[in-house]
């Protein structure tokens, strides 16, 4: 019985997708029809390597020494930065892992808008662009709206600076100069500071430059490092 209950997770479903986020809800989590809509539209299970449950609240090992986040971490950063991901607007997924978040965030921004994943693991870029094509957010990278590039996270990505929103999926010992630079004045950044423990960090930026910073909450992520150190893990 056992078996064929992990093989019903296993399989990827939108109707099982909707009843996470239905769980999401009543957990308290998601708490907006905005991220609630993203999060039913995105399916989980095109972003979690096969023989995994896509569909169980905790982080998936996607190889590299990489996770995908538990789904009540993608919806508390969602709703962090949902009013900074409006249609329009420009996003920075620092180390994207998956192309979960990154879809996200396209979605939400819109064709108008930008969202930019950045991952230093090149054979994760390759296996979130294809997690992408499979999924609701595929015309969006047609477009050119959603991309993702092979780089260090903590330099950012100048290009479609400055960011409304930018959501780091590793932990750093402090906040990389270069991430406050590019984001927008108004804007807001997610990120996890910390060694061993982590606080989840929300800094919002002024229009005059000027940022304040809040804990969000304990977390545990792995670090933002360098492609050689996180692959010297394995």
């Amino acid at each position: 019985v056992l078996c064929n209950i992990n093989q019903f997770w296993a399989e990827g479903s939108l109707e099982k997708n909707n009843a996470l986020v239905e769980y999401l809800k009543q957990y308290g989590v998601v708490r907006t029809d905005k991220v609630a809509e993203v999060m039913e539209t995105i399916d989980r299970a095109l972003f979690v390597p096969e023989g995994f449950t896509p569909y169980t609240d905790s982080p998936m090992p996607i190889g590299y020494n990489a996770t995908i986040s538990a789904p009540h971490m993608h919806a508390t950063c969602l709703e962090l930065l949902k009013d900074y991901l409006q249609p329009g607007m420009h996003a920075l997924d620092v180390g994207s892992g998956s192309g979960y978040l990154t879809a996200c965030f396209a979605m939400m921004v819109g064709p108008e808008g930008r969202a930019v994943g950045i991952e230093h693991i090149p054979e994760l870029v390759v296996a979130s662009t294809e997690n992408v094509e499979r999924s609701a957010a595929a015309a969006l990278m047609k477009d050119g709206s959603l991309s993702f590039h092979v780089s260090d996270g903590r330099l950012g990505w100048p290009d479609a600076a400055p960011y409304d929103a930018i959501h780091v999926g590793a932990a750093a010992p402090e906040i990389p100069r270069p991430l406050l630079e590019q984001l927008k004045p108004g804007g807001r950044m997610v990120i996890p500071v910390g060694t061993y423990s982590q606080d989840l960090q929300v800094i919002d930026k002024s229009a005059d430059g000027s940022t304040s910073v809040r804990n969000d909450a304990s977390v545990r992520y792995v670090p933002l490092t360098s492609r050689s150190a996180q692959l010297q893990d394995s």
